[in-house]
Formats: structure tokens, sequence, C-alpha cells
């Protein structure tokens, strides 16, 4: 029997797009974190603070940006520079396995130059951390257990002091895809991760950064055959 050529594309078409489609109640779960809700000089509401190693929390706040989407940002502050000091704003309720997560940051100053997202977080020992470096101009994704860090992969990245860049990582599984800029840096996995968590703004040591525009997209769960 012979079948045309444009029916089975579109017979082809018909299932990859089904296959591929996230479905509707899926896509639209989107969580967009209003920073210019809250008042100037005060905590984010919704964020707990804490952090992975020794020292202070550092300073969260809100702080008027005019560079910023709304005019205001969400602000790490310190001049603790113990090493391995990892500090976290905890985006508070949301819990969630799979999901991806976008944010804009700008590293204004510190030692390290170091901000990003951490995910899958279950205690402030226990996460990933998504990590992009003005001082050595690369983005990493990194495995906190009991509060040592472990280099997953990695890639160069043109990161800039004050300059507003975006940071994307969406994990589904076991798998890692991670963007800078609005383009795909690199996918990786890791058959141990721990499965669900909450998401959290992460800088380093006394590093003065900026975020703003973060989106929190929950994606569905794992299907197993």
């Amino acid at each position: 029997m012979k079948v045309s050529v444009a029916k089975f594309v579109a017979v082809v078409g018909v299932i990859v797009s089904t296959a591929c489609a996230v479905p509707r109640r899926w896509a639209q779960d989107i969580t967009r974190i209003e920073i210019a809700k809250n008042a100037i000089a005060t905590a984010p509401a919704d964020f707990e603070f804490a952090r992975t190693g020794e020292g202070e929390l550092g300073q969260w706040i809100v702080v008027s940006d005019p560079t910023a989407i709304g005019g205001a940002a969400i602000e790490h502050l310190s001049t603790d520079q113990h090493d391995d000091r990892f500090p976290l704003a905890i985006y508070r309720p949301l819990n969630v396995e799979n999901v991806e997560v976008s944010v804009r940051f700008k590293i204004i100053s510190g030692t390290i130059q170091t901000a990003g997202i951490a995910l899958c977080l279950r205690n402030p020992g226990n996460y990933y951390a998504v990590g992009a470096s003005a001082l050595e101009h690369r983005v990493d994704l990194l495995l906190f257990a009991n509060g040592k860090s472990e280099r997953i992969e990695g890639a160069e990245a043109e990161v800039t002091l004050n300059r507003w860049h975006t940071l994307k990582v969406a994990v589904n599984d076991d798998h890692f895809a991670v963007s800078f800029d609005n383009k795909l840096l690199f996918t990786t996995f890791d058959r141990a991760r721990m499965k669900d968590g909450r998401v959290a703004l992460w800088t380093q040591e006394d590093n003065v950064t900026r975020f703003d525009q973060i989106e929190i997209r929950i994606l569905p769960p794992t299907e197993w055959p």
C-alpha cells in the first residue's frame, strides 16, 4: 500500500508534537515572583534565609534599581569572607520534583564573584546549585552533599560584573539542562539525583549580588513504565 509523502509527514508531525507537548495544566503552572510588591529596604516576602558553611547569613533585602524589571531587585549584601560560605534565600511556598527555574542576576562586587540558583534543596547542606562566575567566566552545576560541593558539569560563559545576565535550569528526573543568556549551555545527568526540594537564590562569601525576574515552572512528574 502506498502512502503519500505529505500524509506521512503530517502523521509523523502529529505524533512528535503530541509526544513533546507539555499538558496544558502544567504549562500554565508558572510562579512569577513579583519583587516590586515588597517595600524597599525590607526582606522579600515568602523567603527564608540560610547558608551553607560557616559565618553570617548575610543581608537579603529589596532595593530600588532602575535597571531591574519593575524597578526593584533582591540584593544580597555581606562583608563575611568565610571560605566555602554560600548564602541562600529559600523560596518557601514550593517544594517540587521536576522544575524549570529562571532568574536575572547582576554580580556587583565580591571576592569570588559567583551567584546563581539552588534547587532540589532539602536543607542548607544538600542541594544542587547552578553558579555563574564573573571571576572564572564560566557556569557550573554543583552538587552539595552534607555541606561539601562537587562539580558535575560546566562550561565557559561570558559572565561580567555589573551586568544583568539570565540563568535558567530545567531538571527532569535525572537530567539537567542549563542555559545562560537565553542560549543552551550544556545538558548533563546525575543518576543519584535528589528528587524533590525547594528553590533558592544562591551566592558565595562576600558577594554583593542582585536578582530579579524570578520564574518557577513546575514540570510534569516523572512517569515510570
